[in-house]
């Protein structure tokens, strides 16, 4: 260091100890006045002045409780997740779009969904999920829990009969799990959370997964991965039913987000339960239960959408009931005697009726011999059945016949007795499928599979046809 910095550094340290001195030394000077003449109020002056020079005043911020939200649209927003990283995306706005377009869809959607939305909220805020999938019954079944879709699913979460059963909810004549809401929702979150560890915490991918399963997308990435493309959603090759769903999704929760801006009204839905669970211990009818309690028969059943007879049959022993009438409802069931209780059950030719109507059918075959001037179709008329069915019954690839030909006819006739039997379907193998992704798919052992098809083989050829079955 030269001499000139030196003396400058000096100096500014003399100073600064000069200063230190003379304020040590006022100090000094007011602690030195006689203790009787000084007065109360120069005593507190003083005492501040050192506490001034001695430290820093700090300054306490109490951050005000945030309040709940009083809309349960509020609190979803809260925690949607998914639009962090989300750019500008064509596919996105198309969709936006269409919802821009068609404000009712939401809106009806919405107004169906006001009895379960706190639910799922709920149940999806616990196990730290995006609040988006709040919204996923929408794009599913428009919150319908009736909703029925050409492949056979079911319910506000839309499970086909396979998966549905591999999660637990059961199927019989009486109850289809798939529509119970708190049942249905809880399979559906645990679908959901399998998919995103599957996929490696990706949403997105879970959620394209959720939509054609989780073969198609693997094999998807597998794909780019051997081209060397990206892996990301936005880049699998995937069906187009897919390819719209996940961008559906995330579109809709940018207008739930901003609805005014979209020209979409949405009531508001409070922010606290809308049912609550009420134990029963009886067969019940639903329609008595609801005149006992004051509930709308229709409110009532939507509410337990599962018992698709509208009685307590082979599903849990509970209802789901509004809130304001579930008090009511369960003390006047526990109140009851049991000779009273049996008011409430279905009348026994309403349940005779109900167990004949569900009644599985069992199939008769008879042959048919093709007359000079036959066709298919006219044979499917006289027949009362379709010319797929004739086809498949007697492995026809074309519509041609020959007289003198002989048809195999099969037609279905009541049991009364239930049947164990079980329901075969013919699967074409595609590129990449394997035993065990089939098996997967169809949520059947692989060994199972394998004795089903003994002459597959293990390694699957594109175009070959393998039988599974499913129980009923």
């Amino acid at each position: 260091m030269s001499s000139p910095s030196r003396r400058t550094f000096n100096s500014v340290a003399l100073t600064r100890l000069a200063q230190a001195t003379a304020l040590a030394l006022t100090a000094t000077l007011v602690g030195c006045q006689s203790t009787p003449q000084v007065n109360e109020s120069e005593s507190v002056r003083a005492h501040n002045f050192q506490t001034r020079i001695k430290q820093k005043p700090i300054f306490v911020h109490e951050k005000p409780a945030e309040q709940a939200p009083q809309d349960v649209w509020d609190r979803m927003r809260q925690g949607f997740q998914l639009q962090d990283g989300i750019a500008v995306n064509p596919r996105i706005e198309q969709q936006r779009l269409w919802f821009a377009s068609n404000p009712s869809f939401l809106e009806g959607a919405g107004d169906r969904g006001s009895l379960y939305i706190h639910y799922i909220v709920e149940r999806l805020e616990e196990r730290d999920m995006p609040l988006e999938l709040a919204l996923l019954p929408a794009i599913e079944s428009a919150y319908n829990p009736m909703a029925y879709s050409r492949a056979h699913a079911v319910g506000l979460w839309q499970f086909i009969p396979s998966t549905g059963r591999y999660f637990n909810l059961r199927q019989t004549r009486f109850y289809d799990g798939r529509r119970d809401i708190t049942a249905s929702t809880n399979a559906a979150l645990d679908y959901l959370t399998r998919l995103h560890d599957m996929f490696n915490g990706d949403w997105l991918l879970a959620l394209a997964a959720y939509n054609a399963g989780e073969g198609t997308v693997s094999r998807a990435i597998e794909r780019n991965e051997k081209l060397g493309l990206p892996t990301d959603y936005w880049n699998l090759p995937l069906p187009q039913e897919t390819r719209d769903y996940v961008p559906k999704l995330l579109a809709l929760s940018q207008v739930v987000l901003t609805p005014q801006a979209y020209g979409v009204n949405l009531n508001p839905i409070a922010n606290e339960p809308y049912f609550e669970v009420v134990e029963i211990k009886d067969r019940l009818d639903l329609s008595r239960v609801a005149a006992l309690a004051e509930i709308d028969e229709d409110e009532l059943f939507q509410l337990n959408p599962a018992f698709k007879k509208r009685m307590t049959v082979d599903g849990p022993k509970q209802l789901l009931v509004p809130t304001a009438k579930a008090q009511l409802l369960t003390a006047s069931l526990s109140n009851m005697k049991p000779e009273e209780l049996l008011s409430l059950q279905p009348k026994k030719a309403v349940f005779e009726a109900a167990m004949a109507e569900a009644s599985p059918t069992a199939t008769r075959s008879s042959r048919y011999k093709v007359k000079r001037g036959d066709s298919l179709a006219s044979i499917a008329k006289a027949n009362k059945v379709s010319v797929k069915d004739l086809q498949r019954w007697n492995k026809l690839p074309g519509q041609r016949l020959k007289a003198g030909q002989t048809l195999v006819m099969q037609s279905a006739q009541p049991v009364t007795v239930a049947s164990n039997k079980q329901k075969s379907t013919q699967y074409k193998v595609r590129k990449g499928d394997s035993l065990y992704l089939v098996a997967k798919r169809f949520n059947v052992e692989m060994q199972h599979l394998k004795r089903w098809n003994p002459r597959s083989g293990q390694a699957l050829k594109p175009g070959q046809t393998l039988t599974v079955y499913l129980p009923h």
